[in-house]
């Protein structure tokens, strides 16, 4: 028979922080292919016998292909297996679940999605600021810092990305936030915008960074760690 497919949430990376749902297609799976972000939530909560299957993506590492791993997660499944998909953070932000999806499609396997919690979600609690705020905040917006070149994606609409009045969040941006924050401040955005960086969220070694929007562009062109990190900046984060 052929198996199934549970695209699961990992959250940002404390265990703690999965969903009940999460954990129940954890413990029932035949094989977890996760993400590197999300390894300890994969062997922390996976039962004896388990297959781990690591697929994860990292920059500047060697990585499997997505095609590779949409091919490896097909033959999990036609295998018979439960199968877990376990993507960091929620799996349909920046998670490359629409191809994924597609080749489970195509070979006619069912799936379902296990929303997980963000890491802007994450990141935002850790600095103990909300998402959104009455009359100051009332757009929030997600955007990648890191196309298919490795480069900061060329067709951002910067208008939108400028405007103070919204929270912005920047996901795999370390190394092309001091280009965005260059073009951000040629469309208009003052560079004393409120800037947090968020590094290894929800982990015992996170770090929380406030600054503004030209002091983080200069920190991280000076050198970034390779610590995973979000960005945050808007004017929502005044006197975070």
């Amino acid at each position: 028979m052929t198996g199934f497919v549970s695209f699961v949430g990992a959250g940002p990376g404390d265990p703690e922080l999965l969903t009940v749902k999460a954990i129940r297609r954890i413990e029932q799976a035949d094989a977890i292919l996760f993400d590197d972000l999300a390894s300890r939530v994969a062997t922390d909560s996976a039962r004896e016998g388990v297959k781990l299957v690591p697929v994860g993506k990292r920059a500047g590492r060697p990585s499997p292909s997505q095609a590779e791993v949409n091919r490896v997660l097909v033959e999990h499944a036609l295998a018979g297996m439960r199968v877990v998909r376990l993507k960091s953070g929620d799996a349909g932000i920046f998670g490359r679940l629409e191809e994924e999806i597609e080749a489970l499609q195509k070979a006619g396997i069912g799936f379902e999605i296990i929303p997980g919690v963000s890491a802007a979600s994450a990141a935002a609690a850790a600095a103990g600021i909300p998402l959104t705020r009455r009359e100051q905040a009332r757009r929030l917006q997600f955007v990648t810092g890191h196309g298919k070149t490795g480069q900061l994606p060329e067709d951002l609409n910067m208008a939108a990305l400028a405007d103070p009045g919204a929270t912005t969040v920047v996901y795999m941006a370390k190394r092309t936030f001091p280009v965005l924050a260059e073009q951000l401040v040629a469309a208009g955005m003052s560079a004393d915008t409120p800037a947090i960086l968020a590094e290894n969220v929800s982990h015992a070694d996170q770090r929380i960074t406030r600054s503004s929007l030209a002091e983080l562009a200069t920190s991280l062109a000076n050198g970034a760690s390779s610590a995973p990190a979000i960005i945050l900046y808007g004017a929502l984060l005044e006197g975070a």
